[in-house]
């Protein structure tokens, strides 16, 4: 779970930094220089690994992944980035982090719905805290109870990433570098030429390279941690996990702006505090049975589900990519709906 975690982290600094940079920096040209801030790191990466010559251990995309691919592009890539800064222009930056909770809401719900990923009963009052949560702060009693303009924004964000969540999922076991560099190039271009095409003025040359600097902390190196915790522990459960992310924008949006938060944030909190405890400690076993399964992905040799060899004097920590099949069987373990663990559960 430590991947999900620290992507939190790193994803928890965006949204007061990114409220900083607001200050000189349209929303949508933002949201562009973040992602190719994200893309552009990671294709260099990419490079550079390839011309030292570094093996290479990760799936490539391939022909079938584009669809999930593209979907995660259009959904966490371009909408996603544009309507949460749009919504922090709104909204105090404590409210606008602690409001990305609702994300969990989103992953959680599009996994059962669309995609019949198990969701535990605990995982269950978990969603609700954060819903309940998510309804306090986006009230605004300064403008008579009504509903806050900027918290809806942002709750349309965490909707587009709750989507991308899932889609990403069922592409996890590929190269998460690929992954990330493809989406922020693409969507980090398309939201910057729609700022030029719309006539936004062009952000200063350090505002600029301050944005690529957080796109590749924030959402670089967060969204590859965040791919490799899809695979460990699933959709629904890699967002309750990026249910930290928030408390961390919490605090430092109190310390960078000394903002005083409501009473409905002072609310909020607590049943945010308590959704994330009861996901962290979740857990899950029972008899599952596996169908033979053929697939191609990074791997290590050794454990449950790839207790297979190839070379004498090879070692469980030896890690490569292969197609390889995965034989039947039945048996029982701690687990998560990972990409091995996407079976049905009775009532």
């Amino acid at each position: 779970m430590s991947f999900g975690i620290l992507a939190a982290v790193l994803f928890g600094i965006s949204a007061p930094l990114s409220k900083i940079l607001l200050d000189g920096v349209d929303p949508i040209l933002l949201a562009g220089l973040l992602y190719l801030g994200a893309g552009g790191s990671l294709a260099l990466l990419i490079l550079a690994r390839r011309a030292i010559g570094a093996g290479e251990r990760e799936a490539r995309l391939e022909r079938q992944d584009v669809p999930w691919l593209a979907g995660a592009v259009a959904s966490g890539g371009i909408a996603g980035p544009i309507l949460l800064l749009l919504g922090l222009q709104r909204a105090p930056a404590s409210t606008t982090s602690l409001l990305l909770n609702f994300e969990v809401v989103a992953t959680g719900l599009v996994a059962l719905v669309f995609f019949r990923e198990s969701v535990s009963r605990r995982a269950w009052w978990a969603i609700a805290a954060v819903a309940v949560g998510g309804i306090l702060l986006t009230l605004d009693p300064a403008a008579g109870w009504g509903v806050s303009a900027g918290a809806l924004l942002v709750l349309g964000a965490c909707l587009a990433w709750g989507i991308d969540n899932n889609l990403t999922g069922r592409i996890s076991l590929k190269d998460p570098k690929r992954i990330v560099a493809i989406k922020g190039l693409v969507a980090g271009s398309f939201s910057f030429a729609l700022g030029i095409a719309l006539g936004r003025p062009l952000p200063s040359l350090s505002r600029a390279l301050l944005a690529l600097a957080l796109g590749t902390v924030s959402y670089g190196a967060s969204i590859v941690l965040f791919v490799h915790s899809l695979r460990q522990v699933g959709a629904a459960r890699t967002g309750a996990l990026f249910g930290m992310a928030p408390f961390v924008g919490v605090a430092l949006s109190l310390i960078l702006f000394r903002e005083l938060p409501h009473w409905t944030f002072l609310a909020a909190l607590p049943l945010m505090a308590v959704a994330a405890r009861l996901l962290a400690g979740e857990k899950h076993a029972h008899t599952h049975i596996h169908a033979d399964l053929t697939h191609t992905h990074g791997h290590r040799h050794g454990d449950l589900h790839h207790a297979h060899l190839h070379y004498e004097g090879e070692t469980e920590q030896d890690g490569h990519v292969h197609e390889h099949t995965h034989e039947g069987m039945t048996h029982t373990h701690p687990h998560k709906p990972d990409p091995h663990h996407r079976h049905g559960h009775g009532k």
